[in-house]
């Protein structure tokens, strides 16, 4: 039994998705899944053993299947590795080696197993501010996350600080009356960092757990975007000191490569904690989420598997592997 193996049979047990939340991830990854399934089995298809021309085949589908190039040579060679140290490999220990691969992978950046919604028991309020561009879900994941911090017992604040878009801060109050939670709001236009300001003053008032702040969603100019949210974070810290305790970024998962190159700009404008990914449900490209979280060393937090407003789910690499290679 590999390392990997080991560890993962071990945590599995500890970490356990609830049978429904299970059956959703499940679900959600279907496509993903019988996208890279179906060019597997075409790329070993009358091969007993796994030699150069597999791996060639092997890059090409992890590439295909938004991995991203360095993630996926990362992979390779680690394959490559297990193939000179055990001599023969046969194709039919492929789906496992991948398994464990993958799964080793996650571990470097994600190194928590848990599938419940909580926040650091030393941060009240804990402060999350929720970065991203337009259209890949921010303010439906700010509303679906509101929702779970509630349903747990948590006290949560909205912050409404994207005040470029009147529809934004409509959005987000539509969540928030959805979920039964106050949300601190300003006119359109107004200074962003007035609003975080004010959600803070707000929620440290009301002895709130959980401050969730949307911010907004241009990418137009770096300088700009990484001027704005340093003002936010500065504004935020007059309140409480060590606020934003993360910054999240939200990419779509649909969107492959470009959620590459989001991330890319988004890390480069401000520190990025987590991120979730959004929108796996509908996609075949489910293996970004491998990727980015390898390629910037930074942990997935959350994915959106489903349009319920329970379908957004804690990231855990153990079910997440468990569930790609089912």
């Amino acid at each position: 039994m590999s390392f990997f193996k080991r560890i993962f049979s071990s945590e599995k047990k500890e970490s356990g998705l609830n049978e429904q939340a299970k059956e959703t991830l499940d679900k959600g990854l279907e496509k993903s899944k019988t996208s890279f399934f179906s060019k597997l089995t075409k790329a070993v298809a009358g091969k007993s053993k796994v030699d150069e021309e597999v791996l060639d085949n092997l890059e090409e589908i992890l590439v295909a299947s938004d991995v991203g190039v360095n993630t996926t040579l990362k992979i390779i060679k680690r394959i490559e590795k297990r193939v000179a140290e055990d001599k023969y490999v046969g194709t039919d220990e492929l789906n496992q080696i991948l398994r464990d691969e993958i799964a080793g992978l996650l571990s470097e950046t994600n190194n928590t197993n848990s599938s419940v919604f909580e926040i650091p028991t030393n941060k009240k309020p804990y402060v999350l501010m929720v970065v991203g561009v337009n259209g890949v879900g921010k303010t439906t994941t700010i509303g679906k996350l509101a929702h779970q911090f509630n349903k747990a017992g948590y006290k949560v604040v909205l912050g409404a600080a994207d005040t470029f878009r009147a529809a934004a801060i409509d959005q987000l109050q539509i969540w928030a009356d959805r979920v039964g939670v106050p949300m601190v709001r300003q006119e359109m236009g107004s200074d962003p960092a007035s609003v975080a300001f004010d959600t803070l003053k707000s929620a440290v008032a009301q002895n709130a757990d959980v401050v969730i702040i949307d911010t907004a969603g241009r990418l137009h100019n770096k300088v700009n975007l990484m001027n704005e949210l340093t003002k936010v974070k500065r504004v935020m810290q007059k309140v409480i000191e060590d606020a934003p305790h993360d910054v999240m970024l939200v990419l779509d998962g649909s969107t492959g490569q470009n959620a590459f190159e989001q991330a890319k700009q988004f890390t480069a404008a401000t520190e990025v904690t987590c991120l979730a990914v959004t929108k796996l449900d509908g996609t075949a490209k489910g293996g970004v989420v491998i990727g980015i979280s390898d390629q910037f060393q930074i942990p997935v937090k959350y994915i959106g598997v489903g349009e319920g407003v329970d379908d957004l789910q804690v990231f855990n690499k153990i079910e997440f592997v468990d569930s790609f290679f089912k």
